[in-house]
């Protein structure tokens, strides 16, 4: 199993900067890919980005170029760097865990934190 806690969301101004900082514990080298989703009110979640195992990372076409997501192997923890931040990144940030056992993947998420943009 892996438990996933998320730390560094809050309230910023449009143009500011934040970072996440998700740290995992449990089975942690079963994990393939670790990312971050959001969600704002009234929309489905939608991927922000990911890296897998093998360092490859993806980005979703809103954010490229303003986030940067990394990790911590030493610290078995993934951070979001979030620049230039917009109003419409408005959103509870979870962080997840995706695992490959026995053929079937599993996910895991964080508690979710808040990360509002505003004026």
């Amino acid at each position: 199993q892996v438990q996933l806690v998320e730390s560094g969301g809050g309230l910023v101004q449009p143009g500011g900067s934040l970072r996440l900082s998700c740290a995992a514990s449990g089975s942690i080298f079963n994990i393939y890919s670790m990312g971050w989703y959001r969600q704002a009110p009234g929309k489905q979640r939608e991927l922000v980005a990911a890296i897998t195992r093998g360092g490859s990372t993806n980005y979703a076409d809103s954010v490229k170029g303003r986030f940067t997501i990394s990790r911590d192997n030493a610290k078995n923890t993934v951070y979001l760097q979030m620049n230039s931040l917009k109003p419409e990144d408005t959103a509870v940030y979870y962080c997840n865990a995706k695992t490959l056992r026995g053929g079937a993947w599993y996910d895991y998420w964080g508690q979710g934190t808040q990360v509002t943009v505003s004026s």
